[in-house]
């Protein structure tokens, strides 16, 4: 019988002393992610370009999704810890950074971390050789002008444990705060806590973790056995999809099956 852990012993144990040697026999997201990139052959990130134009030093980072890109500005975009996730272009009313970059042709999706911005194009005949550019001088350009990069927004706040979470629920938000979102940050995506029922936690990819074929190993694979080694009362992790997001592939799927139709394909 696993005895349950208080939330200052969780924080105890998840702490920089004791997390090596835990790691010998915990499993690492690291570990996992790693594992899915072999899976779907995809890159480990590394830096495929850089452009100082303006004294500003921008470099880019290859994510495991091959139509997400991760930009460094080399400044703050966001607090530390801080993510927000723009899936489509009406959702940027309130970033003067996002609305920018939605201008470019070609940028299906912007998500904005501590320290990067995440671009994910609308498709595999978008090339980055022909966007990247314009996204180079747009992330230039808007951080010498001194804009606020969010009006009225607020980021993700999913993880802050408030008085009414459960002890259940508290090990579960130090988790993934600690030991899970900062691998996935690096990747240029986050991971957001949507809810807890029954012993299935509900959790939301973001950025390029949304779109990328390799998410649902790292959330089930990954997450998912993270979660169950030191919360026993964890049985299961859920994706979560916005309503609006279901609806938009529902429509995709209608009009792409008419065209197909009309072009006598099967």
């Amino acid at each position: 019988m696993f005895r349950k852990f208080s939330i200052n012993m969780w924080r105890n144990l998840l702490s920089p002393t004791n997390t090596n040697s835990i790691s010998k026999v915990a499993p690492t997201l690291k570990e996992i992610v790693n594992t899915s990139r072999k899976y779907w052959k995809t890159p480990h990130p590394r830096l495929i370009s850089t452009s100082n134009i303006n004294s500003m030093f921008v470099q880019t980072q290859e994510t495991p999704n091959p139509n997400s890109l991760k930009f460094l500005p080399g400044v703050k975009v966001l607090e530390n810890g801080q993510t927000i996730d723009f899936p489509k272009a009406q959702d940027a009313y309130c970033s003067p950074l996002a609305k920018l970059l939605f201008r470019i042709d070609g940028v299906k999706s912007v998500f904005l971390g501590p320290d990067f911005i995440t671009i994910t194009k609308a498709d595999e005949e978008v090339e980055w050789k022909i966007i990247k550019p314009e996204i180079f001088a747009t992330v230039m350009d808007f951080f010498a002008s001194n804009l606020p990069v969010l009006n009225e927004a607020k980021p993700n706040s999913d993880t802050q444990i408030n008085d009414n979470d459960d002890e259940t629920v508290q090990m579960i938000k130090e988790l993934l705060d600690t030991r899970i979102r900062p691998t996935v940050q690096e990747d240029g995506g986050d991971i957001i806590f949507m809810g807890y029922d029954d012993g299935v936690v509900k959790l939301k990819m973001q950025g390029s973790c949304s779109s990328c074929p390799s998410s649902v190993v790292t959330l089930k694979n990954g997450v998912q056995n993270m979660l169950q080694f030191y919360i026993p009362e964890v049985v299961a992790v859920e994706q979560v999809t916005d309503a609006s997001d279901d609806l938009s592939e529902k429509v995709f799927e209608e009009i792409d099956s008419k065209i197909k139709q009309k072009t006598g394909e099967t």
